[in-house]
């Protein structure tokens, strides 16, 4: 923005000949050059660089040389194209390891010596393969190819430099260098820099929806010095040249400068950047000049698509994989070493057989025949099967009622589709405390001003009600709509109608979507003001104070009237207006999209007051002696030395309220104490003439007595000063800034307007004012806190007003020096600070949010030194960020400590249940915020992590030293503890267990704890505590705490939170969950999946977190019993046909086998199998820890299982086929038929649920085998040689021999199996399981026998039956007297 000030100084210079120095050339004591000098040096930004120059300028040759280089607006995500579909899609598919075994085995097969079936047979699995995830992938692509046409298809107003005018372009014809023209809610489609805006301050509005899902509104800034913006330029005279880093994905960082023709450079940032797919708001026009198109834009940079992770099963799918493989190893040794001891002892065969081979060449290539052979042992259909039960899981996931958010119309989103098991094995939960445990709703609660607690009763009182209302209302029903995203009421500004792109156009909606929001168009609502925050009900004591500033009466001086002292009131009212102006809050108006600074005529002394910087003196109607107005102004205007706005006035006496009495401070003796100071001290000249003057304004005005107790009540009521006006709509950033904001509203000091250089503020007793706005310094992680620099209405002197985190505010916060006030005023001003600090612990106990609100005077000569450095570093191209850092943290220091406030954050609904739950399934769960030690262990306490009994183990330390010290403290008082519960179990006694530990640890301390030498103490300790509380941590310290815990103790990690501030540690955890709140979309779009409210992790985990984990291990399980028990039919064949490698089963049906017949029931399996009914798992958390442990033996008892059950199979139709005239095939009939029945009758004793879906599809899998041998056995005359199948099954078929042995067969072999499984459920019953069916079956009888005794003492008592039991239904029958 355009600094007044440093525009004089600038003229000043150039009217003295300095004319070598440019708009932004370095100030006088810092480096300058000259404009040749800064344009042939080598001064770049770091890193490598792009140029851009306008499509249309003069350069147009150098132009096209350079945007060779530069990619269009094109957008394409889709991975394929016609004709690099079939070579790219089968390039990607054999980076399986699966697949390129079986491609082995398909050429295998195609060699003669060893090849065992048809040549065409042994391709069918690989094709059916590569087939079904070829297609699934082309219809992927095919969707993404619509959504790419759609978006490039879009139109936008491009410069044309031929016709000199603005022309229709499609999004992917614009090219960088060109101009484009934006209205209001058209979506961006490159990324800009901003050049020219409708807003006569340049200041450009966009919504950040599409990108990172924030509704708020950001500001963005014309670059500065571009005549384009007071209309004086013209496109075809814009001849300067963008200098700008490369491409890269940071959304928050935009370095480069622009350099026009005279040499003159101006450095570019953040703030001059729009970005593509973000929406112009509550702006007319803009125009920008594209720097990165297409896939070069920082939001297509950022567009990674689903993540993908590794989950633990599939590791261990790859152990039970590799096991297998050897498995089918050692069986083909032993047939191909049997085949070769075969050969070698045949003497007189009576069959022809190949006598030139050796015996060991035979064996060699029977090995390779068998690998053909068997090759079913290698579960190519497992790795297809796991995905599409996955995303079976997924659906159903996705869909599931309970993890629905019918206020938000928001759903569950799994982002990261293949690690759904994972969900089931979580054994550490780290969880963030703001909009993850809470609601990010920030409510002003309370406050503290001058060292005085204004506990707001009234505010908390209302708070409740809400609370109570809130909990009624939540019986709503629930409808799940698909499809549908949430939107942002603030996307259609009632102001701006022009509109040529809908949010739409990148979300890829429906049409019947976009009729449906456009016909139902409501009032325009802002982020974070919910009726709960807006509507604050004031303090009585403080809207009393305040009322004398509506009063033409000075406050008198007497204890008995009760009224504040001049400087309090001057404490007061700068708090409430840093409340309003220290904020980067966009004002609006269901009326008005945007409250800006009115232009107002001023004459030629206004202009002159302007040049002497005092441009808004003339704003207001001259003031009248007495009146209101004046007395607020003269509060203001005494006192410019030092950092104190106004001296108080020269009282002895003790100013004290009944109010202030029945608080918890001294404020009687605080103001005596301030009065006293100024009675001896005398105070200077100016101070006393001010005082003076107060004296004569109360004895002229004392007669007015009734009207002041009147005007007392101004505050209050409708308005103090023409204050109707139409409902303030306020677009903050943050819920904090939002909730600040309104409680200022509430006390009547109202942001009205907001501008690039200006504020409108309304004062009580004042009314509207015109605040230059000289400086904002924004919020950062580094500082913690943020400034505004104006130029005072009233006093006209420079204030720094910063609001931030009370660690940072109070060490900032010094009394003055002792030459600007007296030592007793020094001695108030320490009183202030310590009352303050008493008032920000008792916010922190009670779970509270604290700010500190503080200035600082800057005096003339002070600010103006300050200016020069900040200028520079606003303008500079090296090193910006780091000069623009040093220039604030030199501005706020020595500040004047005004107030804190307290915010109240409540808890989500649940939180408590939700804790419990998961530290009852076996969960630890740790939080890791950046609040206050005291806020922190306050929630924890209310959302039950914390309990009475639990003992806090304390951290925190000064040294690296003492850090290690205390931590072996604390190991040996843990292992004292320890030790002694040991002690006491051996001993027999019995007693209530001692209380778990809690280990509380700051950041600082945490800083140390992670450190090489000092990490396995901190691992060790941590490990014994039930739960951990990190406070005041960095994003950096909560992903080193993620970290450490999963790579030392090799546990199952998840990470939740909701913000920025989360996402390094969602993205270090195994699983990682964002929260869908108040911060934006930045931690759903890095995490695995994303919930809307903390109390969905409980069914998301308990629930669907086991069943997936318990689903997809046994089906691998299934899956491994199925391959090894069908391969072992042909393994035991080789025993009797000389281990030649033989089949006696269908070479057609021993391929389709596991691939078509028995490959359905098993995905129906893992989708819909329930072992436990959610209900259940919701009630008994504790069954959660069953699923957690997978049983290596699992595996092997599998395999023995599938042994056995295949000796059965072959040697129950050997025995009773003995002696008979059959063939091979005949044989291998009821075997294959046996082996069909037992896979999925096994599978039957294995499921836990059966629905009417099981039994269809058993029946059809069943029906499918039958029909294709018999139609196979009817027509088939040649498709199996050298064996003829025709006729064999039809035969055996009409035999009762054939159903006799598959009857007795499937009993023999599943005998075991199905006794085993009856025995296991009866003695290894889960405990929690068993105690909660006692439990319940204990109270049903308690019931019963509580109800036959009521019943026969009916006449001797007519107490009800649950008076004092709340577990008994009370009687409806009436009592009988």
């Amino acid at each position: 923005m355009e600094r007044l000030h440093w525009v004089q100084h600038r003229c000043q210079q150039l009217l003295d000949g300095d004319s070598r120095r440019g708009w932004y050339s370095a100030p006088d004591g810092f480096p300058n050059k000259s404009p040749f000098e800064a344009h042939n040096s080598p001064q770049k930004a770091p890193g490598k660089q792009r140029m851009v120059l306008a499509h249309h300028g003069p350069h147009q040759e150098e132009y096209e040389a350079i945007s060779k280089t530069f990619k269009d607006n094109a957008i394409r995500t889709t991975k394929y194209s016609l004709l690099t579909f079939i070579p790219m899609n089968l390039f990607q598919q054999f980076h399986r390891a699966a697949n390129l075994y079986f491609l082995f085995l398909a050429l295998l097969n195609w060699v003669p010596v060893v090849g065992a079936f048809q040549k065409e047979i042994t391709m069918i699995p690989l094709l059916v393969v590569l087939t079904v995830i070829a297609v699934k992938d082309a219809l992927e692509d095919y969707r993404r190819y619509l959504f790419d046409k759609k978006v490039n298809n879009n139109t936008v107003q491009v410069f044309c430099g031929n016709q000199k005018a603005y022309v229709e372009q499609r999004w992917k014809d614009v090219r960088v260098g060109d101009f484009v023209r934006l209205s209001c809610n058209e979506i961006i489609p490159a990324d800009m820099l901003l050049l020219h805006s409708s807003d006569p301050h340049g200041v450009c509005y966009i919504e950040t929806a599409n990108l990172d899902g924030e509704t708020n509104l950001k500001q963005r800034q014309v670059v500065l010095d571009l005549p384009m913006q007071g209309g004086d330029m013209t496109l075809e005279s814009f001849h300067s040249r963008i200098e700008c880093e490369n491409p890269n994905n940071d959304l928050n960082r935009f370095r480069g400068y622009m350099e026009h023709p005279n040499g003159v450079r101006v450095g570019l940032h953040n703030r001059n950047l729009l970005l593509r797919s973000c929406t112009i708001r509550n702006t007319e026009t803009v125009v920008g000049i594209v720097v990165y198109a297409g896939h070069e834009t920082k939001a297509m940079m950022n567009n990674s698509g689903p993540r993908y992770k590794r989950s633990q099963l599939e590791k261990h799918l790859n152990t039970d994989v590799l096991w297998c493989v050897l498995l089918l190893i050692v069986m083909c040794l032993t047939t191909s070493i049997g085949h070769g001891l075969w050969l070698r002892n045949l003497k007189d065969p009576l069959f022809e057989t190949d006598g030139e081979l050796s015996p060991a060449l035979a064996a060699f290539y029977v090995f390779w025949t068998m690998i053909i052979v068997l090759q079913v042992l290698i579960p190519i259909s497992l790795y297809v099967s796991i995905e599409i039960v996955k995303l079976g899981q997924i659906y159903f996931i996705h869909n599931d009622l309970s993890l629905y958010n019918e206020q938000l119309d928001s759903r569950i989103q799994c982002r990261a589709l293949n690690i759904t098991e994972d969900l089931g094995q979580i054994q550490f939960l780290f969880s963030d405390k703001t909009g993850t445990l809470t609601e990010n709703k920030m409510v002003f609660r309370r406050c503290s001003i001058f060292g005085i607690e204004y506990p707001h009763d009234e505010n908390a009182h209302r708070l409740k009600v809400y609370e109570e209302e809130r909990t009624e209302a939540t019986s709503h029903s629930v409808t799940l709509r698909s499809g549908c995203s949430r939107k942002s009421l603030s996307c259609r500004s009632l102001s701006c109608n022009r509109s040529s792109v809908s949010l739409n156009t990148l979300t890829a909606e429906s049409e019947e979507e976009e009729g449906r929001l456009s016909s139902h168009i409501q009032p325009r609502t802002s982020a974070f003001s919910s009726r709960v925050a807006k509507e604050v009900t004031p303090d009585p004591e403080l809207v009393k104070k305040l009322s004398w500033l509506c009063s033409p009466v000075l406050p008198p001086s007497d204890v008995s009237s009760g009224c504040p002292s001049s400087l309090e009131l001057t404490y007061i009212t700068d708090f409430f207006f840093a409340l309003a102006i220290c904020n980067s809050v966009v004002v609006s108006s269901p009326s008005q999209p945007r409250h800006v600074v009115p232009q107002t005529k001023t004459p030629l002394k206004l202009m002159l007051q302007r040049l002497s910087f005092s441009p808004f003196s003339a704003l207001s109607p001259p003031q009248i002696k007495g009146s209101p107005r004046s007395f607020a102004i003269r509060l203001f205007s005494r006192g410019k030395t030092g950092s104190f706005a106004v001296s108080p006035p020269p009282n002895s006496t003790t100013n004290s309220s009944e109010a202030c009495q029945d608080s918890n401070l001294d404020t009687s003796s605080l103001k005596q104490e301030l009065d006293l100071s100024i009675g001896e001290d005398g105070g200077d000249a100016r101070m006393m003439n001010d005082v003076s003057e107060m004296d004569d304004d109360m004895k002229d005005l004392k007669t007015n007595t009734d009207e002041t107790r009147q005007d007392m009540e101004d505050l209050t009521g409708a308005d103090c000063e023409n204050d109707v006006d139409d409902e303030l709509l306020y677009e903050a950033e943050s819920p904090d800034e939002a909730a600040l904001v309104h409680a200022a509203h509430a006390y009547r000091c109202t942001l009205r307007g907001r501008s690039g250089e200006s504020l409108v503020v309304d004062l009580p007793g004042i009314g509207s004012l015109a605040v230059q706005l000289l400086h904002v310094l924004p919020f950062d992680s580094n500082r913690k806190r943020m400034s505004v620099v104006v130029r005072h209405p009233l006093s006209r002197q420079v204030v720094v007003y910063t609001k931030g985190a009370d660690s940072v505010i109070m060490d900032l916060s010094e009394t003055p020096k002792v030459g600007s006030c007296s030592e007793q005023t020094e001695e108030i001003y320490s009183h202030i600070r310590e009352q303050t600090q008493r008032h920000l612990d008792s916010y922190a106990r009670d779970g509270l949010r604290t700010l500190c609100i503080a200035k600082k005077v800057l005096e003339e000569e002070e600010y103006e030194v300050w200016l020069k450095r900040q200028l520079l570093a606003e303008s500079s191209i090296e090193n910006r960020e780091e000069l623009l850092l040093d220039s604030a943290l030199r501005l706020e220091t020595n500040l004047t400590l005004l107030g804190t406030t307290g915010i109240l954050d409540r808890l989500q609904e649940e939180v408590p249940e939700t804790i419990e739950a998961l530290q009852r399934a076996g969960i630890k769960v740790w939080v890791l915020t950046g609040d206050k030690k005291e806020t922190a262990i306050n929630i924890a306490y209310a959302c039950k992590l914390l309990r009475p009994s639990d003992e806090l183990l304390m951290a925190s330390c000064g040294s690296k030293d003492m850090c290690a010290s205390l931590l072996k403290d604390l190991k040996v008082k843990v292992q004292r503890v320890e030790d002694s519960l040991v002690e006491e179990t051996a001993a027999g006694h019995h007693g209530e267990s001692s209380s778990a530990f809690i280990l509380v640890i700051n950041g600082s301390t945490l800083d140390w704890a992670l450190q090489k030498d000092l990490k396995s103490d901190f691992l060790e300790l941590s490990c014994k505590c039930k739960a951990v509380i990190c406070c005041r941590s960095t994003p950096l310290q909560k992903s080193q705490v993620v970290r450490l815990i999963r790579d030392e103790l090799g546990v199952m990690t998840l990470a939740v939170g909701d913000g920025a501030n989360d996402v390094s540690m969602i993205q270090v955890a195994d699983v990682g969950i964002g929260i869908s709140g108040q911060e934006g979309m930045q931690a759903v779009m890095s995490s695995d999946f994303a919930i809307s409210r903390f109390k969905h992790l409980s069914k998301l985990l308990l629930v669907h977190g086991h069943w997936c984990y318990s689903r997809l291990a046994n089906m691998i399980f299934y899956f491994i019993y199925k391959n090894v028990m069908y391969v072992n039919l042909l393994f035991w064949y080789q025993f009797f046909c000389g281990f030649s490698g033989s089949v006696m089963i269908n070479s057609w049906v021993l391929i389709l086998f596991n691939l078509v017949f028995t490959s359905i029931p098993p995905l129906i399996y893992g989708i819909l199998d329930q072992d436990i009914p959610a209900e259940t798992l919701v009630a008994l958390p504790e069954l959660y820890q069953t699923s957690k442990t997978r049983l290596p033996y699992m595996f092997w008892i599998t395999i023995l299982d599938a042994f056995y059950q295949s000796l059965v199979c072959f040697f129950v139709p050997y025995f009773a086929l003995t002696g008979s005239d059959v063939g091979e095939l005949s044989f291998g009939c009821p075997i294959n038929a046996s082996a069909l029945i037992i896979i999925l009758l096994h599978q039957v004793i294995e499921s836990h649920t059966l629905t009417w879906i099981h039994v269809l599809v058993m029946v059809l899998s069943g029906a499918l085998y039958f029909g294709f041998v018999l139609l196979f056995s009817l027509y088939c005359v040649t498709c199996s040689p050298p064996t003829n199948p025709l006729g064999v099954e039809t035969l055996l078929m009409s035999q009762p021999l054939f159903y006799i042995i598959c009857t007795l067969t499937t009993v023999m072999a599943l005998l075991p199996r199905l006794l085993v499984r009856a025995v296991y459920n009866t003695i290894r019953v889960p405990t929690a399981l068993t105690s909660a069916q006692t439990g319940n079956v204990d109270s049903e009888k308690y019931c019963r026998r509580m109800l036959r005794w009521n019943l026969s003492h009916s006449r001797a008592s007519r107490l009800p039956v649950c008076a004092d039991n709340p577990g008994l239904e009370h009687s409806t029958a009436s009592v009988v007297s």
